[in-house]
């Protein structure tokens, strides 16, 4: 008998899904989308999840590969090396100011 927790090989395929994309203030104008779904078939970090939206949506380049761009993964700020799993919600946003 096997105690413990048995490997599903359907893990991998348990993976895939959407990740929830918000973009806000001046991005979501430059981009002229306040809101994205995007299938992924693996976890990605940030970083790459950037590049692939780059590589589907050339134009937004510029926006995307800013310095300053701010990341939320799931409402809590992130650097672009975290892992984004299907299910996960990322919003995007120019850096914010006061006085």
């Amino acid at each position: 008998m096997v105690v413990g927790n048995a490997i599903n090989p359907n893990d991998a395929i348990s993976s895939a899904g959407k990740v929830e994309l918000l973009f806000f203030g001046q991005l979501k104008e430059r981009l002229k989308c306040s809101k994205l779904s995007l299938e992924i078939t693996q976890p990605l970090t940030i970083s790459e999840l950037k590049l692939r939206l780059v590589s589907q949506y050339p134009h937004w380049q510029p926006w995307l590969e800013e310095r300053e761009l701010l990341a939320a993964l799931n409402q809590t700020m992130s650097s672009s090396d975290e892992i984004v799993k299907a299910g996960d919600e990322l919003a995007f946003f120019p850096p914010v100011t006061g006085g």
